[in-house]
């Protein structure tokens, strides 16, 4: 399990080369960056490798599509693969293009049989391909189709099931598709079988009062934290990845903002754990994984500095 890990941007290619912060255990990389075999951005993941773990996490499957994979693409990532070793290749449940076009935006599909032979298909032949699983993000969804017969959980549950693919559960997306189309995040979440799940996405999000848009340019929300440790107490320890595309602040100012939560991301243990109170607790260890298990007064190296911040609050679902 690998840990808390945060998405590798530009910004902060010096620091993570120069200081190789302790807090942070593995990245995740946009693939179509770092495709070109030579230049600066190759270059700079191949260093990074070299002291993490690394995760491959593309917008170019185009699953969603009727159109046969892109073998010239997954030639490009077949060798980036050998190359980088990652630790797993990942990419999203949606379409993106068509005929050679590409929308740059990741485009939500039907939740019904014919999409999920569809998608099946072509994910199997992708994953025959690249000779591994891959693993598949669910979306943020803003309309439902009248098309649609199955809920997302059911259309993921039996993707896995059919292909042996696993699940990247953005846990903001549950929030975000949730409250746009007026169902329960926590019932979203225990619908998803727990042997699926193989990452968690932690990201904020614009909430725009009738709609909420997944942006990835603020903090994460209290509500999306509170969700997030749901999803630990159903999933059990889950790497997880803090997301920050837009409005990218210092690496130390994201790597503060678990503690400033009282949260520990997955990390060390694999996510927080309620106390009989309600009050979550924060169980940080050494980069081994060795838990402290300490009580909250305890504080563990990741949160010197900031320690008033890490001591716990309670946290309810109330108000989702």
């Amino acid at each position: 399990m690998l840990g808390f890990g945060l998405g590798l941007r530009s910004p902060h290619y010096d620091q993570v080369l120069n200081q190789q912060p302790t807090e942070v255990d593995w990245f995740e990389v946009i693939t179509e960056n770092f495709l070109a075999p030579g230049g600066r951005p190759r270059a700079i993941l191949r260093q990074v490798r070299e002291h993490y773990p690394i995760v491959l996490h593309g917008l170019s499957f185009n699953i969603g599509s009727d159109e046969a994979p892109d073998y010239a693409y997954l030639d490009k990532l077949r060798d980036l693969a050998r190359e980088i070793e990652p630790a797993w290749i990942s990419d999203h449940i949606c379409w993106t293009g068509l005929h050679g076009h590409t929308s740059h935006d990741l485009l939500p599909i039907s939740y019904n049989q014919e999409t999920l032979s569809l998608v099946a298909d072509k994910v199997s032949r992708i994953q025959d391909y690249l000779e591994q699983s891959v693993v598949l993000e669910n979306p943020s969804m803003y309309l439902q189709f009248q098309s649609a017969d199955m809920t997302e959980a059911d259309f993921i549950n039996a993707l896995t099931k059919q292909t042996g693919c696993r699940l990247l559960l953005d846990v903001n997306n549950v929030y975000v598709s949730s409250f746009n189309l007026g169902l329960d995040p926590y019932r979203e979440i225990n619908a998803i079988a727990p042997e699926s799940v193989q990452q968690f996405h932690l990201a904020g999000h614009t909430h725009n009062t009738t709609h909420i848009i997944d942006t990835h340019d603020h903090p994460v929300s209290d509500p999306v934290w509170a969700l997030y440790q749901h999803a630990c107490q159903r999933f059990g320890k889950t790497a997880t990845l803090l997301e920050r595309d837009d409005d990218i602040p210092e690496m130390t100012e994201l790597i503060k903002e678990p503690c400033r939560n009282c949260h520990d991301l997955a990390g060390r243990t694999g996510c927080l754990l309620a106390l009989d109170s309600g009050y979550p607790r924060l169980c940080c260890s050494d980069r081994s994984g060795k838990a402290d298990g300490a009580a909250p007064a305890v504080i563990s190296q990741r949160c010197a500095g900031h320690i008033p911040e890490c001591l716990p609050r309670k946290i309810t679902a109330g108000g989702l």
